[in-house]
């Protein structure tokens, strides 16, 4: 233990000895300048956790310290007094009245955080609290590609460490996962990737009730970016899919044609359905508002966009909808794991070929499953898909057990009829056996 609190300081040492004192007004910021603009109020915690987060993980500060420090800090910026900082006032015309709010200046703000980050790595390095990590298993494989697009337009966010980032000193474990597909520019996918885990863990149900307060924090992220987009000019959009673990609940929210898949003592278990415009319910959602469902090389909301809910797309609302959907399931214990992905993966790989995939590639592996998510973003290219594909696995057990599980009844491994069709399904398990 001893070892683990020398290992876990060292890097505030070295943080100490490269800012020696704190920032002094116009000094410049050890992090990109960019985006240092204005911020509303709500914006401040998102905007501060991803910058810290950026710095502390290029500082080698593990994830479990690393989201710790940031809390800390971020909690006592939040309980400053913050009128000091104000910017500008910003009117804006709504549906038949003005809105009015306060803007905050960015890099002013940032430096008094980061001197505030600093402060709290000082008083740390002499005594570290307690750091809590998980008790049940989790490992993670992420992997995503540009692909033949243009731009990358994808995001996604891996925090384990909730607890820590939110100072939740509970005995629950919480994680959450979410995988962003932006549309028209990077923007929106950008926005929401730092920002709604934030409002998740900030919202006043998040103890009592966790699955309305991610439920409610896509809509809450979508007016937030709304407001930035009037005054940015911004257009993009983005489906988003999210996963938030509390004990022994899993909970899930959606906009858009991104999607979670639950595996189950090898079986997948579809949990939600997209919204895409063709679905009956969405196509009379929109033309209830005037809006117009139209077949043009893919069902499409007015003619552009071919999902029929996402975080911006200020020029489609509403029928572009920002109301996610949401479920909630108990987890037994029999759970394999959690895939999230974009549609660049959903729409070239069935969910019965993801359970083969995965177990294919643990065969090679021996049972490790670190790099699964490359082998689904492979797949997924190599069935056809030219967009931008993220996938990310979160292995609710080892993999080396799943593995023994396939070794040891492989014919109970399968995506019901599907599973039929797949060549893979006992007889590579049959065929390792006995190698």
């Amino acid at each position: 233990m001893a070892l683990e609190v020398e290992a876990a300081g060292a890097p505030l040492s070295s943080f100490l000895r490269d800012f020696p004192s704190p920032l002094g007004p116009g000094e410049p910021l050890p992090w990109s300048s960019v985006g240092c603009g204005a911020l509303s109020k709500a914006e401040v915690p998102g905007a501060l956790a991803d910058r810290a987060k950026s710095l502390l993980d290029g500082r080698g500060v593990s994830p479990l310290l690393a989201a710790s420090l940031i809390h800390a800090a971020v909690d006592e910026v939040l309980q400053t007094d913050l009128t000091g900082f104000k910017k500008e006032n910003v009117e804006t015309e709504g549906e038949g009245d003005e809105e009015r709010f306060t803007l905050l200046d960015g890099e002013s703000l940032q430096r008094c955080f980061f001197n505030k980050l600093r402060d709290v790595c000082s008083e740390w390095q002499k005594q570290l609290p307690p750091l809590r990590p998980l008790k049940r298993f989790l490992l993670v494989s992420i992997h995503a590609i540009r692909n033949a697009r243009r731009k990358m337009e994808d995001r996604h966010v891996l925090l384990p460490e909730f607890n820590q980032l939110f100072g939740f000193s509970d005995d629950i474990d919480r994680a959450y996962f979410a995988v962003f597909d932006g549309h028209g520019g990077v923007d929106a996918a950008n926005y929401a990737a730092t920002h709604l885990h934030v409002n998740v863990g900030l919202h006043e149900e998040m103890l009592k009730n966790p699955a309305e307060a991610l439920k409610c924090s896509f809509q809450k992220t979508d007016e937030m970016f709304l407001l930035k987009a009037k005054r940015e000019k911004l257009r993009s959009g983005t489906t988003g899919v999210s996963a938030l673990i509390v004990g022994s609940k899993l909970h899930i929210a959606w906009l858009g044609d991104s999607q979670v898949l639950l595996v189950q003592q090898g079986k997948a278990v579809t949990l939600m359905e997209p919204h895409k415009p063709e679905r009956e319910d969405e196509r009379t959602r929109i033309e209830a508002l005037g809006g117009c469902v139209t077949y043009m090389d893919c069902w499409r909301v007015n003619g552009t966009l071919a999902v029929s809910r996402a975080i911006g797309d200020m020029c489609q609302k509403p029928y572009i909808s920002g109301d996610a959907d949401g479920d909630s399931f108990e987890l037994t214990g029999s759970e394999d794991y959690l895939l999230l992905a974009c549609d660049g993966f959903f729409d070239a790989v069935k969910p019965h070929e993801v359970v083969d995939l995965v177990l294919d590639h643990l065969m090679l592996t021996k049972g490790v499953g670190l790099k699964a998510a490359e082998r689904l973003v492979a797949a997924a290219k190599e069935n056809g898909s030219s967009d931008n594909i993220t996938v990310l696995v979160v292995f609710l057990r080892d993999p080396q057990d799943i593995l023994a599980d396939c070794l040891r009844d492989p014919k109970s491994l399968g995506a019901g009829d599907d599973a039929q069709s797949s060549p893979f399904n006992f007889l590579n398990c049959e065929a390792a056996a006995t190698q």
